[in-house]
Order: C-alpha cells, then structure tokens, then sequence
C-alpha cells in the first residue's frame, strides 16, 4: 500500500479522447510511477515511439465484446506489433449468457496464444453476469492461459464490486490475478479493492484521488 500509484493502470479510453489528453496521462504515468497507460489502439503506435520504456495498455473487442474471435486475434496482434505489452480483451458475452462456456474459453485461449507472451486481461463485465456465469468465466480464464481476470470496461451498466472480487478470488487459478476497474473514486476504495485481492486498478482517476 506504500505505493498505490504502482496497481494502477492509468486510463483514457472515451471515444473523443484527443492526442494532446494521451500524452498527458503518458506524462503522469511516467512521473507517477503507474503499471501502465490504457489507451485506444489508434494511439498504441504514437505513444509507443514517443514515451520509450512506458507500459502500454490498449483494449481489443471494447467495450461489447460480440466482435468475432478472429478480430479480436488481429486487433491484439496489430496492437503487439505497435507496442502495446497488456492487452484487456472484453468476452463474448452472449455466449456466457447462452451457457456456451466453451466458446469463451475458446476464444479467450486464441488472442492469449497470439499474443504470447505479452499480459492479457480478461474483462467478463460483471454487471451482465449472474454468479455461476462469474464463477464459469474464472474457470474459462485459467483455463486458457490468460493472466488476469477484469472486472469491467467502466462502460456497462455498473462498475467493479468488492463481492465479484471476492468471488474470482476464491475460484481463479493460482497464477491469474484480479484487476478491478469502473466506478472506483476514492483511495478508500482503491486499498480495499486491493486487500480484496486485486493486484491492478484501473482508474482515469488516480491523481485525483490520491493526492
């Protein structure tokens, strides 16, 4: 907790987000000292040439999720050849809602076999989800490789809640962790996500909420 600026992937993902706004988060997660940037994948490129060393996040099949499993392996492998290191990949979630577990899995173990050996975050969007589809998607998660488990896009119905936390804790895999992301305002809420198991936070909002 000594350094909460070190959980949080720093983010500007609004489809008017201007160039002049991703430099400045750039500049801020450099001198902050933050995981990584999120950013739209148009800006992957740019930030990657200009900010040498930064961790660079970007979002692929965002925020829906319903684009085909074969776009999803193109927009990640684009965003790999442009820079990106994490890739946050929302489901297919009309497949979880029509019980088609395996289909998600699928899917989520193609884009992690492209990517290889970057970070992929799994976003499930739990706000859509009933408790055994949650539990379902921990086990899909694990089970195809990926490396963390995602709360929400913060563009759903809700954000992240400490019970979902709770639960993928309790049903992940030992190597996959938790990243909680959509409606976290304050450092209260930030630590106890963090003791709840998570080990990223994503936030447009970290600045603000601790200083």
């Amino acid at each position: 907790m000594e350094n909460l600026f070190a959980y949080v992937d720093h983010t500007a993902l609004k489809p008017f987000t201007t160039w002049d706004e991703i430099k400045k988060l750039c500049r801020e997660a450099v001198e902050y000292g933050m995981a990584s940037v999120c950013i739209p994948g148009c800006y992957v490129k740019r930030a990657h040439e200009m900010f040498e060393g930064l961790n660079i996040c970007t979002v692929i099949g965002f925020p829906l999720g319903y684009n085909s499993a074969e776009s999803k392996v193109e927009e990640a492998l684009q965003a790999v050849r442009d820079g990106a290191s994490e890739i946050d990949m929302v489901i297919n979630i009309c497949w979880v809602k029509n019980k088609e577990y395996d289909k998600a899995e699928g899917e989520i173990a193609r884009v992690k076999e492209a990517v290889k050996d970057k970070i992929l975050k799994v976003i499930i969007e739990t706000c859509y989800l009933d408790r055994e589809e949650k539990i379902a998607m921990c086990k899909a998660v694990t089970n195809a490789g990926a490396d963390f488990i995602k709360t929400s896009t913060g563009f759903g119905t809700a954000g992240a809640a400490l019970e979902d936390v709770r639960l993928m804790k309790e049903n992940v895999g030992k190597n996959v962790q938790i990243k909680a992301a959509g409606g976290i305002r304050s450092r209260e809420e930030m630590e106890a996500f963090i003791r709840a198991g998570c080990s990223r936070i994503g936030t447009s909002s970290a600045i603000a909420m601790l200083q």
